[in-house]
């Protein structure tokens, strides 16, 4: 999100976008937690690693998605903090 879409919107639509955002980071981290440990599990102790190798790149692959997420995060707070202050 660019600064001038954030000082566009209200302090109401700031609050629920981070919400919103927070729940989706949330989930997001406990499906990828939840699937790098199941693969992990699977290629440690099952035989047949051909189905666990493609869950664990996707599980990598959706935890990149977390950095931005914490970053837009990030850009709300300071500009909510902002708005607070004046």
């Amino acid at each position: 999100m660019e600064n001038s879409n954030l000082e566009s919107k209200s302090t109401k639509e700031l609050e629920d976008s981070l919400k919103i955002m927070k729940v989706i980071s949330t989930t997001l981290l406990i499906v990828v937690i939840f699937l790098i440990s199941i693969t992990g599990y699977g290629l440690v102790f099952k035989d047949n690693n051909a189905t666990f190798l493609p869950l664990l790149v996707v599980g990598i692959s959706c935890g990149g998605i977390l950095p931005m997420q914490f970053a837009s995060m990030k850009k709300i707070k300071t500009e909510l903090k902002s708005r607070e202050n004046t």
